[in-house]
């Protein structure tokens, strides 16, 4: 019998397959891994104790069980909690599994986020072992090095790349200041350009690095676009009008419609508002952006101006001196108009790069800036949407002319479209 217990227990373990086995190997590696680590943390406060004697920092047993996407596929992990009696704030966040790690398929998508995020070259073999296993052997410090001038190699064959025939419909425009810092400048800005294909679908046009309020490093990406055969302009470029891109825009490509971003020019005039007012405001504020058509947007702009000139003039005056390029996505299909309204789409894009980059304080070369950004782009790039209606975009292409977001041909009265 026992003989049989044996041969049972061998064929439960066959019928997981090698990769259930192995998953199930690189569990319980993560959490002796998890568990080494907070006791190194526990072991370092176990002097400090309360009034009455007990030990100020325990265990207080485990957060909920999650699972972190490996290269053997998902792998549960539960991370011990720690309890501070004496409030003064100590925590457990593990190197290994922190919270916000949920996928790590391969070392080039796991490295970026590693590095970006302040794991030190020192740390990161002993990362990339637990959560990539065999792939992640001989990963030193020297290897790192090389990755990371590989990365750059990648970004400037990219950079490179012929952009003959592309066409775009639309660019979302940024720019994102980091805690990283360059040897000569104290903060870098990474500057990026997304865009939307004949196809619908959304895939970088550019990163580099420079100034974002200076017209001349934002020229200098355009014209790089057009020596590479970017000939045709964008039908809109969509941003906040904090930037020098659009003086670079109307050099480089002045048939380029312009649209302001509704959130940015939200946010810049609440700011000139006590905040008593801001809720009434926002409110009418989003009357304008969300007509039905343009007629509708205009009275609903001029009802904001009345009632705010006399008393905050500094507001009505952001409003007012971008008014038609905040309305110009209404000369473009209303399935676009939650694409084009705003800079969402390249927001939610920069919003991973910003939490990593503002985790670590390296002191880091252009290249290896340019080269880390760009693999955090790449991999973002990977888990984009396309637009709504992605056949819009050949009418457009066609030559078809939108007016409050229909085709001209098919545009209803004012009043139609008020009602509908």
């Amino acid at each position: 019998m026992e003989k049989n217990t044996v041969i049972a227990g061998g064929m439960g373990e066959l019928g997981l397959g090698i990769e259930g086995i192995l998953r199930r190997a690189a569990r319980s590696l993560i959490e002796q891994a998890i568990e080494a680590e907070v006791a190194v943390l526990l072991e370092e406060f176990a002097t400090v104790r309360m009034v009455d004697g007990r030990q100020a920092v325990v265990r207080n047993g485990h957060l909920p069980e999650r699972e972190i996407m490996t290269a053997l596929g998902p792998v549960p992990v539960k991370v011990p909690k720690v309890r501070d009696r004496s409030g003064s704030g100590i925590k457990f966040n593990s190197v290994l599994a922190p919270p916000y790690v949920r996928k790590s398929r391969t070392v080039a998508a796991t490295v970026p986020w590693l590095y970006l995020h302040g794991v030190s070259s020192g740390h990161m073999q002993e990362a990339l072992s637990i959560l990539l296993g065999d792939e992640a052997k001989g990963l030193s410090p020297a290897v790192l090095g090389r990755l990371k001038a590989e990365w750059a190699q990648e970004y400037a064959h990219w950079q490179h790349r012929s952009l003959q025939g592309k066409r775009y419909a639309y660019w979302w425009v940024d720019g994102i200041y980091t805690n990283l810092r360059a040897e000569e400048d104290p903060r870098i800005c990474l500057l990026v350009i997304i865009g939307v294909t004949a196809e619908g679908k959304k895939e970088l046009v550019s990163v580099s690095d420079g100034l974002r309020e200076s017209k001349a490093s934002w020229l200098e990406i355009l014209r790089d676009l057009q020596a590479r055969g970017l000939e045709a302009a964008p039908l809109l470029a969509i941003g906040d009008g904090a930037m020098g891109f659009w003086a670079a825009l109307d050099e480089a490509y002045p048939e380029t419609g312009q649209q302001r971003c509704w959130v940015h020019k939200t946010a810049n005039i609440l700011n000139e508002l006590p905040k008593a007012q801001q809720s009434k405001a926002k409110a009418a504020l989003q009357e304008i952006w969300m007509a039905a058509n343009r007629q509708a947007a205009e009275k609903a702009l001029d009802v904001f101006v009345r009632n705010y000139q006399a008393k905050y003039p500094k507001a009505v005056a952001k409003l007012e001196k971008d008014r038609a390029e905040l309305l110009a996505f209404y000369d473009f299909p209303a399935e676009h108009w939650r694409h084009i309204r705003t800079t969402n789409a390249i927001e939610s894009t920069f919003a991973t790069v910003r939490h990593r980059t503002t985790r670590t304080k390296n002191c880091v070369s252009r290249s290896s800036f340019l080269g880390l950004g760009f693999k955090m782009l790449q991999q973002a790039e990977k888990r984009w949407i396309g637009i709504y209606a992605p056949e819009k975009v050949l009418q457009l292409f066609a030559g078809v002319k939108f007016i409050d977001g229909l085709p001209a041909n098919l545009t209803l009265p004012d009043d139609q479209q008020t009602a509908a």
